[in-house]
Formats: structure tokens, sequence, C-alpha cells
């Protein structure tokens, strides 16, 4: 049997006490939103793919595909799922919550050529997926984007413009050069 001292045990408690005050610290000061998701809404892992949506998108894969729509998903909940046949390659872009896919009138149909910018990710399913930032359509130049620069989406309600409609500035609906029917458009999307 071996015998501790009393050194050797307050080295131990120490290293406790350390392990709780760092925990705590860390704690108080990273406010909770910090690591969150976006306001007013959960990021979940998608089944199968373990993506996680909406707060999976990550600059550092930030890439660009063009193909031709093969499927496309509409759900009740959860992410719009866009399956685009990107060459030899197949990829399942995710483009917004479905709510928000409905509220700015967004139509895609099967056929359809695309330019799609987005973060790229590996499901856990072995397939390809890209959480979409701006979607292209090559025949008519129009676009919808869903997400800034920085991968935060439009739908959270924080930069969303105050002016706008359907198809104008603040709008997700660009054409070419701007917002549709006209210059202008000042940019990508809300601000």
């Amino acid at each position: 049997m071996r015998r501790t001292t009393g050194n050797q045990r307050i080295k131990a408690a120490g290293g406790t006490v350390l392990t709780v005050l760092l925990l705590a610290f860390s704690l108080l000061f990273c406010p909770s939103g910090a690591l969150a998701a976006p306001a007013g809404e959960e990021s979940v892992s998608l089944p199968k793919s373990g993506i996680p949506y909406p707060g999976g998108f990550d600059r550092n894969t930030v890439g660009e595909i063009r193909g031709k729509v093969t499927r496309i998903t509409v759900p009740a909940s959860g992410p719009v799922q866009i399956q685009v046949l990107s060459g030899r390659d197949p990829y399942t872009v995710l483009a917004s919550p479905s709510w928000y896919w409905k509220d700015i009138g967004a139509e895609v149909t099967e056929g359809t050529e695309l330019r799609v910018r987005g973060s790229k990710a590996l499901g856990a399913d072995g397939n390809l997926y890209m959480i979409a930032q701006e979607i292209r359509f090559l025949k008519t130049g129009q676009s919808l984007v869903f997400r800034d620069e920085a991968g935060r989406p439009f739908w959270t309600g924080a930069r969303f413009g105050s002016s706008g409609g359907k198809a104008g500035f603040g709008s997700p609906l660009r054409g070419p050069g701007g917002s549709v029917g006209g210059p202008g458009g000042a940019g990508r999307g809300r601000r």
C-alpha cells in the first residue's frame, strides 16, 4: 500500500479547484450565444449526414459548383434540399429553412441549371453537401442569396433590411446587376 503525504493531497485538490475555476470563468465570460446557432433557430445535426444546420457553414470550405437539378425536397420543417449533379459528383444543397423558402417565393424545378456558392461538407453518410450562400440560375442570371459574406443566414432577422418587396433593394432575390428588373440592389441580399 502506497502512502500519500499531505503535500500530494494538496496538489491533487489544487488541480481539481483549478479545473473548476477555469470552467466557471469560461461559462461566466463566454456569452451563451457565442457558440449557439443564429438567433431564433437551434442548430441541429441533420439525420443521416450529421451536418449541423443552420450553424454548419464554414468559411474555410466555401466553393462553387455548377450543375443540373435532379430533385428538390421542400419538407414541412428543416432545410430545403436540392439534389444537384455537378459533373459526375452529386451534391445535396441545403438552401434555407422551408418556411423562408416559401416566404421569398423561391422556385426551382428539375432540370434547371444552377451555380451554387456555399460551404462544402462531406456527410457522415459519405455524400457531398453544400450549405448554400447563393444560388444563381444560369439561364436568367437571377440569384437567391441566403447568407452574408461571413456565412450568417439572412432569415435570422437581425440583418433584414427595412425596405424591399419580393424582389428589390433588401431582397434575397437578385437579378443581373442587382435587384430583379433593373440596376441597383446595393450588394448581396438583405442587410
